[in-house]
């Protein structure tokens, strides 16, 4: 995790939830990251067994040229990896750890932009994981994402984000124990969480040395 934004986010979704795996949705305070604002998103998961916008922030809806509120998560990668999107968002959710993509925007005249993006369970009161925070941050800026909306995102990885180690610590011993989920979101649940565990054992072992 590079990009002001992100980091921010994430910090903040570390202080709300306190010791809890994952902060329950009314504690996430919009007047808190007023600046993020724009660049935030969250999802949700609907009746039909999906993963949709629930609310997008402007900077987002204007990046695709379009309100994104309601449309499916998935909607906005390449048409092969929408199973695969849509399956590591389900497991932020049933397993409670956030996790990090690094991706590469296509605009409709063939312009390219790197984007971070993260996703954070939320859990709602009845102690259900069934929401995302996340923010969506270009690598870089680019005078023509303001003019040119994207056509669709194409993933380039995806890390889990180790949720033990404090801010302070982000930049060097967390983002260097980041761990590639590539190949858990393309497997079933039950690979998934047995790919978490693994991860928590070496995270737990690496801070005990």
């Amino acid at each position: 995790m590079r990009l002001q934004t992100t980091i921010e986010i994430f910090d903040y979704w570390n202080r709300i939830r306190g010791t809890a795996d994952a902060p329950l949705k009314s504690q996430v305070e919009p007047s808190a990251v007023p600046h993020l604002l724009q660049s935030l998103f969250i999802l949700e998961m609907r009746g039909g067994g999906d993963i949709g916008f629930r609310l997008a922030g402007t900077r987002i809806c204007d990046l695709f040229g379009r309100d994104l509120r309601g449309e499916r998560f998935s909607s906005l990668w390449a048409h092969g990896q929408h199973t695969d999107i849509e399956r590591t968002a389900m497991g932020v959710m049933d397993h409670a750890m956030p996790a990090l993509f690094n991706a590469t925007g296509y605009s409709t005249v063939g312009h390219q932009a790197s984007f971070e993006i993260v996703m954070m369970p939320l859990r709602s009161p009845g102690g259900a994981c069934d929401r995302l925070l996340g923010a969506i941050t270009p690598a870089a800026a680019a005078s023509w994402l303001e003019i040119v909306p994207l056509e669709f995102l194409a993933l380039d990885r995806s890390r889990l984000l180790p949720t033990h180690f404090g801010p302070t610590h982000f930049g060097k011993s967390a983002s260097a124990q980041m761990r590639p989920i590539n190949e858990i979101a393309a497997g079933k649940s039950a690979r998934f969480g047995q790919a978490m565990r693994r991860m928590v054992s070496h995270l737990l072992s690496a801070e005990a040395r």
